[in-house]
């Protein structure tokens, strides 16, 4: 398969990402090991360069499955981003260099802080001993390149994040958050949170564009209508989670055919989701805990919390 995905700046990093991104989630929850390393590769041989994963996807199994696929030259096609959750030194260096291992890498393009869901979270970061301070130090050893975070929950979330970085003298690369027709209506990063990021180029990496596909349950919208939108938005990368070779195929057609949406058609989606989007009732990870990993699993965020 050719490479026909157009790419976009990574904000100021001088990196060129994929419109699209491959969802690392998805990639763990797959019955069969062998599909969703070809799930992977298909991804890449398809113009797909930007992979997400988190180490703590499906208890690493996303991670090590995507290590696998990366080998065999397809480390040097990809643009390959993790996410930890440590809010401690000693927690987010563990991570990181387990994350690595996993990967099959001696070096992350783009290492994020997962899940900027609490008012705790910045602080806990930026603290003496917090997390910061590891990502500063692996990127000085070299282990990981470009540095971000990301939340689902609120946009005031992550407008605190970039308050703490800013007066701690920290430049994020990256922010990772939900964009899409349904956030556009209901406490919208787009229209809290974007604007800033535009004015500063750093890179945008959306997500959740079809919600998880709980978006198609309103019986408003398409998923390819869905990712389409979201590709005409001020993102670096659109992230989109591909369960089976099927859905990965739809995301590289939209990819490869896509053209921005008119005013015109853009308007008319609006109108048509207006209603089931004002309340955020199909943005689950917004007003409900079910995304919140972190928050059911604290001994994630401080290891001295293990059992």
């Amino acid at each position: 398969m050719n490479s026909k995905i157009p790419r976009r700046p990574l904000g100021s990093t001088g990196e060129a990402v994929s419109i699209i991104g491959l969802g690392g989630f998805h990639i763990g929850t797959q019955a069969d090991e062998k599909e969703s390393i070809a799930i992977i590769r298909r991804a890449i041989d398809g113009g797909i360069n930007f992979m997400d994963n988190c180490w703590d996807y499906n208890e690493g199994v996303s991670e090590i499955r995507m290590g696998k696929a990366l080998r065999d030259g397809y480390r040097q096609k990809a643009f390959l981003m993790t996410k930890i959750d440590g809010r401690d030194k000693k927690t987010a260096l563990s991570q990181i260099d387990e994350s690595l291992s996993r990967l099959q890498t001696d070096v992350i393009d783009l290492m994020q802080f997962h899940e900027i869901i609490r008012e705790s979270d910045p602080d806990l970061i930026f603290a003496p001993g917090g997390a910061m301070e590891a990502f500063l130090q692996a990127q000085r050893a070299g282990k990981i390149r470009h540095i971000g975070f990301t939340g689902h929950k609120s946009p005031h979330m992550m407008l605190k994040m970039l308050r703490r970085a800013s007066e701690c003298g920290v430049r994020f690369d990256a922010v990772q958050m939900p964009l899409s027709i349904m956030d556009a209506q209901y406490d919208s990063f787009l229209e809290k949170v974007v604007p800033g990021l535009v004015e500063q180029n750093i890179g945008i990496v959306a997500m959740k564009p079809i919600g998880h596909g709980v978006f198609l349950d309103s019986h408003t919208i398409t998923a390819s209508e869905c990712l389409r939108y979201a590709l005409g938005l001020p993102a670096s990368v659109v992230v989109t989670g591909c369960d089976s070779m099927g859905i990965l195929d739809q995301a590289l057609d939209v990819g490869i055919r896509y053209s921005p949406m008119t005013e015109i058609e853009c308007q008319q989606l609006l109108e048509r989701t207006a209603t089931v989007a004002s309340k955020g009732e199909y943005e689950l990870y917004k007003t409900n805990d079910i995304y919140d990993a972190t928050s059911r699993n604290p001994q994630w965020l401080d290891e001295s919390l293990r059992k």
